[in-house]
């Protein structure tokens, strides 16, 4: 996590076995842990939120199980920021880039994650086998 995440009071750490139900596991908990955290459902950031992570844990169970068991979902926030990463142990790392060729998938996440005004960055582990996607968006 780099400085700006890390000063974000609120944090949620989730680990699901690298298999279809951890779509649903995880669009489940992000929106358990937003109402938690007081962030209203009806937020115009939310349902792109949950649809961006949807699309981030999807790839991971598809293009990672084999080499990564689990993927980690770290959830922070703050008063006008919300971020999460997901993070498996399969070492490539994909081109994050926004383009209107590209339907589906990180396509879909970086056209979700521009027009709400947010971030989306990889950051490769230190050992090189694995990396997290993080994606930050305004409140």
């Amino acid at each position: 996590m780099n400085p700006r995440l890390e000063s974000l009071p609120l944090r949620h750490v989730l680990t699901l076995p690298t298999m279809g139900a951890a779509v649903r596991i995880a669009r489940e908990t992000t929106e358990q842990v937003l109402a938690e955290w007081g962030i209203n459902r009806g937020h115009p950031a939310v349902d792109p939120a949950l649809l961006i992570l949807s699309e981030l844990v999807a790839n991971g169970v598809q293009h990672a199980a084999a080499l990564s068991p689990n993927l980690t979902v770290i959830y922070a926030a703050g008063a006008h920021t919300f971020a999460f990463g997901v993070h498996d142990r399969h070492p490539h790392q994909p081109a994050l880039r926004s383009s209107l060729t590209e339907t589906g998938g990180l396509g879909t996440v970086m056209e979700l994650t521009l027009g709400l005004g947010g971030t989306a960055v990889i950051r490769g582990d230190a050992d090189g086998k694995g990396k997290s996607i993080w994606i930050t968006l305004p409140l």
